[in-house]
């Protein structure tokens, strides 16, 4: 009994957790992609759509939390493919933006940038009790810290666009975001895999 009392009250911690999360990433993501959108910022957007992602996975770790552990590692393999999804899409419009032009004004996509940057530092230090948790966890933990360098990306590319006064470093830097998301989403990918893979060698072990 004590024990399940345990594991109900990690896993409400948990949800609390998911929740704030969920809901600065979602409020992040509104702020971002509107104020994208007006600075006509291929980095801001691509950091938006990266909200968006994280959002979407907390929701679903949020599911997976008290559940098996086959559930779990379905969460953060699906954590993983909705990184890369949306990493594509931002590659797209950096290609988009490049092909058709753009013109980024530096001072929105400072102040909205620092503004993401500070949402995903309380995030991470929010994660930061379990990084070493389960794999839908620890996946949470690797997409928020690639999170934190989009954000880091995206207030250096405004500076950039304020001294050189050219679309380039914005375009760059949102190709950039979309590298660091697909990386993310593919060491979740690969976090997922081994965990799938213990209970095997366990067994295997075992009949030997």
């Amino acid at each position: 009994m004590s024990c399940d009392c345990h594991l109900e009250a990690k896993d409400n911690a948990l949800k609390r957790v998911l929740i704030l999360l969920f809901a600065i990433n979602g409020a992040m993501f509104i702020v971002e992609l509107i104020v994208g959108l007006w600075a006509d910022s291929s980095g801001v957007i691509a950091d938006s759509l990266d909200m968006l992602a994280d959002a979407l996975v907390y929701g679903i770790s949020l599911y997976a939390i008290g559940r098996s552990a086959a559930i779990k590692v379905g969460a953060a393999r699906w954590s993983g493919w909705f990184q890369i999804l949306l990493a594509g899409g931002i590659l797209l419009d950096v290609i988009r933006r490049a092909i058709l032009g753009s013109e980024p004004e530096s001072l929105p996509m400072l102040v909205v940038s620092v503004c993401a940057l500070g949402a995903n530092a309380y995030c991470l230090v929010l994660l930061s009790k379990h990084r070493d948790g389960e794999v839908h966890m620890r996946a949470s933990w690797i997409f928020t810290r690639s999170d934190v360098i989009a954000n880091a990306g995206v207030i250096v590319a405004a500076g950039l666009v304020a001294l050189t006064q050219t679309r380039w470093p914005d375009l760059i830097v949102g190709a950039a975001v979309a590298g660091v998301v697909i990386k993310g989403g593919w060491e979740i990918l690969a976090d997922a895999r081994r965990t799938a893979a213990e209970p095997v060698s366990a067994s295997t072990d075992a009949l030997g």
